[in-house]
């Protein structure tokens, strides 16, 4: 099969991951299709495919992950040889107040798009993205695909269902459908409800003068810190093998919180003690306190790892925000 002949249907294309990969799939020739949820407000936000230069370029369905008609509608429109499922809510702390919510879209609405392939385009190649917040409470200090999963939040839980649901359609239908468990992954596109993304806008705040503060929670959790951009490689190629396979996708470096913030200070030029404030308000209910992921496994069978340090990651996501910021302010 050509590139000419192949077509992807990405689900959260308007989200920092749905962008990075329609920007990768274009440049290897894919025509891109994305599903767009319409609710009273007709705008779509575009603003990360436009800030990569690629909104043009990709085709919108309408649709909604709550709605199976709409995705086998979709589904006939595009008629895509992959699928990549990334729609979700995926803000773990919304995921509390919003339990219900988080989990029809982000649990149900894999089951939902699952089914809507099977029916429809059954060789299509699926993907489905799984997180590292399914190890939760870690069982093992390094967490590899064979680590045992202990969600510690609605969306982790949710997330985990989609999972294995994601198995199950691939061992009971015969479905190329694989997930790729992500480690945290960040850019200049990740929402500013994220904490890497509320660390290094508020540090250019503070460094434009337009804040004296930043404050966070608990900045002694450890990450595993990644670049969306060599993720979203890892995506395409798992859909790439000659099976359909779960991967780990992980640099395999943890770092607190504070150690992160640390690197957007410095690049700053800013004192971290003079501008760090711990606030209560912002602590979980149930906080997973260390995630570290082993890619052995996608660096052995995809060629794959992590190209991006988080220090030129920060340094790149800072200079984003304070661009815009004095865009914004100029």
């Amino acid at each position: 099969m050509t590139s000419v002949d192949r077509s992807a249907f990405i689900t959260g294309i308007t989200g920092q991951d749905g962008a990075y990969l329609a920007q990768l799939l274009l440049a290897k020739g894919y025509k891109v299709y994305g599903l767009s949820p319409r609710r009273s407000n007709s705008d779509i936000n575009l603003a990360r495919l436009e800030w990569l230069g690629i909104a043009r370029d990709v085709e919108l369905l309408d649709g909604d992950m709550t709605d199976l008609s709409s995705l086998i509608r979709a589904l006939q429109t595009a008629n895509p040889t992959e699928v990549y499922n990334l729609a979700a809510q995926s803000f773990v702390k919304t995921s509390w107040d919003q339990p219900l919510l988080t989990g029809q879209v982000t649990g149900l609405g894999a089951a939902n798009l699952l089914e809507a392939v099977r029916l429809i385009k059954p060789d299509a190649r699926f993907y489905q993205a799984s997180t590292s917040e399914m190890y939760g409470l870690i069982q093992e200090p390094m967490q590899s695909e064979t680590t045992p999963f202990y969600p510690r939040s609605p969306y982790a839980v949710a997330k985990l269902y989609a999972h294995w649901l994601t198995v199950n359609y691939r061992e009971s239908f015969g479905l190329f459908a694989c997930s790729g468990i992500l480690f945290n992954h960040e850019s200049p596109l990740r929402g500013l409800e994220f904490v890497t993304r509320k660390v290094t806008d508020g540090v250019a705040r503070i460094k434009l003068g337009l804040a004296k503060e930043l404050r966070l929670g608990n900045i002694d959790a450890k990450r595993d810190w990644g670049h969306a951009r060599d993720y979203v490689e890892a995506m395409w190629l798992m859909l790439q093998q000659e099976t359909a396979d779960d991967f780990v996708i992980a640099t395999g470096r943890t770092t607190t919180v504070r150690d992160m913030c640390k690197i957007a200070f410095e690049a700053a030029g800013l004192a971290i003690d003079e501008h760090l404030v711990i606030d209560p308000a912002f602590f979980r209910p149930a906080e997973v306190e260390v995630l570290l992921g082993n890619p052995s496994k996608a660096h052995q069978k995809l060629g794959w790892e992590a190209t991006t340090s988080l220090e030129t990651m920060i340094r790149e996501m800072y200079e984003a925000d304070l661009a815009r910021l004095r865009q914004l302010n100029h």
